[in-house]
């Protein structure tokens, strides 16, 4: 038995077997426009359907608003493909403070570019980050860079 005749109990008939069976003589327009309103029919019950689902979804549905210094817990899934294999940094080697939280600083400069905008030029550089690799170099700007960490640019 087909899925669709157990759950209403009888055969599923094509669109083109829309119309009743002793209508067999329809033929070119009539067909079409019998069609179109089974068509129109389809969709409206389409629609009921989706809006009963949705408030039935809506009931159980609560927005969630979190405060400053709230505690929530997040639910993380591993990225397919490559992302699988990334390397992992051993948690001795980073020194977390009592906020859960960890400083980055910077290691090296990699590379300078200046990009030009119509008005200005913005120089940046890439910078290798601390318990970071190389592939997750980020772009900053190099005067704050400089102000920050000139020890970098000697």
């Amino acid at each position: 038995m087909a899925p669709f005749e157990a759950l209403y109990g009888r055969r599923c008939r094509s669109p083109i077997g829309w119309f009743e069976v002793r209508d067999v003589g329809l033929i070119g327009p009539e067909l079409v426009h019998q069609a179109m309103e089974k068509f129109k029919i389809i969709k409206d019950r389409l629609k009921t359907t989706q809006s009963c689902q949705k408030s039935y979804s809506d009931v159980r549905r609560r927005d969630l608003e979190f405060k400053e210094d709230d505690w929530v817990y997040l639910k993380v899934s591993p990225m397919k493909g490559s992302g699988r294999s990334v390397h992992y940094v051993p948690v001795e080697t980073i020194e977390i403070n009592e906020e859960l939280s960890y400083e980055e600083v910077p290691v090296a400069i990699l590379d300078r570019q200046v990009r030009k905008l119509r008005n200005k030029k913005i120089a940046s550089v890439k910078v290798l980050w601390q318990n970071q690799q190389v592939e997750e170099a980020t772009w900053e700007v190099e005067e704050e860079m400089r102000k920050k960490y000139p020890h970098l640019f000697v």
